[in-house]
């Protein structure tokens, strides 16, 4: 009966200090470590030109992780890294940063390039929305909220056709892209920016 109670009471203790843990004790945090030095803790990036990952769906991730280490999504950057989650277990990272509370950007950009950009944003919304949030039956990621520069970037390589350049299914938003000025990248970026 006391060895009973004893056992109860060392459940109820365990369980509590499941609920109690943070990021720090789930299994997957220390194959992450190596990602927070650019893309900010938990996936949280507080630089303008690292995207945010915290969030992310995992399906999403996981295809740009297989994308990165293949050479499909260019980027001899990512690719070392890409191939080390893959060894350490692309499923448990992507459940990792999927399951962290995304935090938005700073706020960084001026509200008449944010008022542009809202007015440029009508072809964008097909896939992504008018808020900017994830399709994620369609892998679509979102937008909102993610650093600037970071998506400016992005758009410049849709539009030379460098950014998985082999991908079919990304040529309806090379082809907007293609025709989207330049000049336009900066607002755009900072309207999806200002999104929260």
């Amino acid at each position: 009966m006391i060895s009973l109670a004893i056992a109860t009471l060392a459940l109820v203790a365990a369980l509590g200090a499941a609920e109690a843990a943070g990021p720090l004790d789930d299994p997957a945090f220390a194959k992450v470590i190596t990602c927070g030095a650019c893309h900010g803790v938990n996936g949280n990036s507080k630089s303008d030109m690292q995207p945010i990952i915290a969030g992310l769906d995992a399906a999403y991730f996981k295809r740009q992780i297989e994308s990165y280490a293949t050479g499909k999504r260019p980027s001899p950057e990512m690719e070392p890294y890409a191939k080390q989650v893959q060894f350490l277990g692309l499923e448990s990272i992507a459940g990792f940063f999927a399951a962290q509370k995304r935090e938005p950007t700073p706020l960084r950009v001026a509200p008449e390039s944010i008022a542009r950009g809202r007015v440029a944003s009508t072809p964008c919304m097909a896939c992504h929305g008018p808020d900017g949030r994830a399709d994620v039956a369609r892998l679509v990621p979102p937008l909102a909220g993610q650093p600037a520069g970071y998506l400016a970037q992005q758009m410049l390589l849709f539009k030379i056709d460098t950014r998985e350049p082999s991908e079919a299914l990304l040529s309806a938003k090379k082809a907007i892209m293609r025709i989207t000025p330049d000049s336009q990248f900066p607002d755009l970026a900072a309207y999806y920016s200002s999104l929260r």
